[in-house]
């Protein structure tokens, strides 16, 4: 799809890449008065299928408080499930829990237990990509440029160029790469990364069980890496569900992935548990190998990098697709300042501003995800003995627990206007 309301030029924002980032990007942009141009090679709407992508996207409160800004959430609520508590436990290759564990509740973080929010909530990507979609079908600033893909581009010291296999050129002040972790935006501009591969592959599914979750989200660490269990909507025949992201090391992923229904189920079953009763996965299986990216920098001359184009950080504490948000909503506000001020909107100074802001978050988490895997993926028991007990230790501080339920939240540093819920 091609809206093209006029060959006026250059926009304020050309955006390369319309997954979950570049998407939400290029509407808090277009609803902060930033002419934008979003471009894929995929037909948009193409990636709300069902079959497009079977994961789910952790929403932290606070890029819930973003959505709601952008008049996204009244639409996405009723397909989000609270996360109310988190367990935290370490586990065998048995599947069983140990007896010591680290326990979050979302009433630990607020003044008022009565009226807390949830810590976050569990969307389907299909219903954010949906929702992310109509909004910007209905946004005057921003220009839909799909299926087409960028196969030159030029950065001046004025403003940067981009031809698009179909012959275009689109004139703009700042190209953004929102492409994922291995973006040819990121690799032409000469920006290196810090990267390696896990040696693990995500299984994700959803799985049907017999009780309800209550609100409740699970990371059992496994000596094969950490599997989480979390909580979605019930599904459309009433069944209680939950989508489950299941790592393990590559070539025990990969045997796995080939066993047939029975042989999984029981392989599936051991590791989930029997606390909800019992459960089977359900539909399909997708994987995912698992790797580390983060860019030597974020920003160049007439460049700038977010989301996984910028730091692609393990799942294993959901907060990759947030740490995106907070890099979205950063951008869009230093932008709107200098477009206010009469400045550069993708000058040197405005794109110093983002990365400045950005990086000691970012570097932060990708250091907390990374030493958080090699700490716990594995059997080696000296370590167990250690992770069980600082498991139990920090559960029965109450203000350590609070740090951590806030952190999650997002409620933690300096946070642009749009992760507060206001209009930058």
């Amino acid at each position: 799809m091609d809206r093209r309301p006029s060959d006026r030029s250059p926009f304020d924002l050309a955006i390369v890449g319309a997954g979950l980032n570049g998407s939400l990007l290029a509407l808090a942009a277009g609803e902060s008065g930033l002419s934008s141009a979003l471009i894929d090679r995929v037909p948009l709407f193409a990636m709300t299928e069902q079959g497009f992508d079977g994961r789910t996207t952790a929403i932290a409160y606070t890029s819930q408080r973003l959505f709601a800004a952008l008049g996204l959430w009244d639409e996405l609520a009723p397909n989000a499930e609270p996360i109310r508590d988190i367990r935290i436990s370490d586990a065998g290759h048995d599947g069983r829990a140990s007896p010591l564990f680290l326990h979050f509740d979302h009433r630990e973080a607020s003044d008022d237990p009565e009226t807390a929010a949830p810590m976050g909530w569990i969307v389907e990507n299909r219903f954010l990509r949906s929702a992310i979609l109509r909004r910007l079908a209905a946004c005057p600033k921003v220009e839909l440029v799909s299926p087409d893909e960028v196969v030159d581009s030029d950065r001046g010291p004025v403003r940067a160029g981009l031809v698009l296999k179909s012959g275009r050129r689109i004139a703009t002040r700042l190209i953004a790469s929102a492409e994922g972790r291995f973006g040819a935006t990121r690799e032409e501009a000469g920006i290196g990364a810090r990267s390696w591969s896990y040696d693990q592959i995500a299984i994700v599914l959803v799985a049907h069980h017999a009780e309800p979750h209550r609100g409740v989200a699970q990371e059992k660490f496994l000596p094969g890496g950490p599997f989480a269990i979390l909580p979605m909507t019930d599904g459309p025949g009433g069944e209680h569900r939950s989508s489950i992201v299941w790592t393990e090391r590559t070539a025990i992923a990969r045997r796995l992935l080939e066993l047939d229904e029975p042989a999984f189920q029981a392989e599936f079953a051991r590791r989930f548990g029997d606390h909800l009763g019992p459960v089977a996965p359900a539909g399909t299986r997708w994987s995912y190998p698992l790797r580390l990216v983060h860019a030597e920098r974020y920003i160049d001359t007439r460049l700038v990098l977010v989301g996984d184009a910028a730091h692609g950080i393990h799942p294993i504490a959901g907060q990759g697709y947030n740490l995106g948000v907070r890099d979205i909503a950063a951008l869009v506000e230093v932008m709107a300042d200098a477009k206010r001020l009469g400045l550069d909107v993708g000058g040197a100074d405005t794109l110093e501003r983002y990365a400045q802001w950005r990086r000691a978050d970012n570097l932060s988490m990708v250091a907390a995800t990374d030493l958080l895997n090699r700490l716990f993926s594995n059997d080696i028991r000296p370590l167990r003995l250690v992770r069980d007990a600082g498991l139990a230790a920090v559960n029965r501080v109450p203000a350590l627990r609070k740090f951590f339920v806030r952190h999650a939240m997002g409620l933690i540093g300096d946070l642009p206007k749009l992760i507060r819920g206001e209009r930058p």
